[in-house]
């Protein structure tokens, strides 16, 4: 079956974090060797215990899995690395173009968890012009996992033609490390496994936590703010961002201000004119993508530099261009992988709190 690259509409999630990672184009090559290596990590790994057909409901319906998957794709950000986290070596994923990427344009816990599986040169899609049905249809999978992504309707459609889908639940970029993990796993067979290493992240999450006492509780909003235009700035919400949920997780609170905005939407952020910076006096800390320019731009702003975060300087900025970058947006993979220097640089925000 042939099929032709088409565009992508990137969400707007994607349009302010530049995580545009939903589709996939021409793909390289995978050596025998690798095949190989990655469909006998396959076969290891698959749950014996499953009884098929299984049948997965999600917002573009129900998908059924008439046996047991041997051979694993991924579309969107890092639904990968369940697989990877689980035993299993996928035979084509999405690229990373976010943060620090490797050679293989993966994210270095990625490229890590391919390389211990004996994989050292992934079948990697490049995503940026949009989903490359053919280099995914040429890889041949059993399933096509894409819990958090971006996929339209006609995407759905198109894949399921390949190979059986599961696309997210309900919105598109709205699901969280830990439901990324279970649903990327139940349609693999392994939905048992899958939760068994979220128990185990969050395990590790508490343990880390636990050197750093004076997080809990800080009042702190994750934020898209652009230097060069302060007219404007953006509030990612816990209820639909997976950034800001894995906040939560981090032990710090969101700030009510932000709550009593946001009211009961649905969307993943709130959009907040500048004029109306001094609502949120209660916000202690601020998280956002950028560097040092970022917060002189805040502090000389007169109506900006009124948020208490931005007045005491506790802005932990995560530079574009490191591991952070990406792992700010969490996956089963890249937590165990980042949270040390996630905490090291919260904390180190929070000690300015005056």
């Amino acid at each position: 079956m042939k099929f032709k690259k088409l565009s992508v509409l990137f969400c707007s999630l994607l349009a302010l974090t530049s995580v545009m990672a939903v589709s996939a184009a021409e793909t390289e090559t995978v050596s025998e060797t690798e095949a190989v290596s990655a469909e006998e990590n396959t076969v290891s790994g698959a749950d014996e215990e499953t009884e098929y057909p299984i049948t997965i409901q999600h917002a573009y319906g129900e998908t059924v899995i008439e046996s047991k998957p041997e051979r694993i794709a991924t579309v969107g950000w890092e639904n990968q690395d369940t697989p990877l986290a689980l035993g299993i070596a996928p035979v084509g994923v999405s690229a990373a173009n976010y943060g620090m990427v490797t050679e293989n344009n993966l994210h270095p816990w990625t490229d890590e968890a391919f390389q211990e599986l004996g994989v050292d040169a992934p079948n990697v899609f490049d995503d940026v012009d949009g989903l490359d049905f053919e280099a995914i249809s040429d890889c041949d999978p059993d399933v096509i996992l894409a819990s958090y992504s971006g996929l339209t309707q006609e995407d759905y459609d198109t894949l399921s033609q390949i190979a059986p889908v599961i696309p997210y639940k309900e919105n598109a970029w709205q699901t969280t490390w830990r439901d990324q993990t279970i649903e990327n796993a139940e349609g693999m067979g392994m939905k048992a496994e899958g939760e068994a290493k979220v128990a185990e992240v969050e395990q590790l999450i508490q343990d880390k936590l636990a050197d750093y006492p004076d997080l809990k509780g800080t009042k702190t909003a994750f934020c898209w703010i652009n230097a060069d235009d302060l007219s404007s700035f953006y509030i990612y919400l816990p209820s639909a961002d997976p950034r800001a949920a894995y906040l939560l997780d981090l032990a710090l609170e969101l700030p009510e201000s932000v709550t009593r905005l946001a009211g009961d939407s649905t969307d993943f952020s709130i959009t907040v004119s500048r004029e109306n910076a001094d609502q949120f006096s209660d916000v202690d800390m601020i998280v956002a993508y950028g560097d040092e320019t970022l917060l002189d731009a805040l502090q000389q702003d007169e109506l900006m530099s009124q948020i208490p975060a931005v007045k005491n300087g506790a802005v932990a900025l995560i530079d574009s261009t490191t591991a952070l970058a990406g792992a700010a947006t969490p996956s089963i993979l890249s937590i165990p992988a980042e949270i040390d220097d996630y905490l090291s640089l919260l904390s180190a925000a929070q000690e300015k709190i005056k």
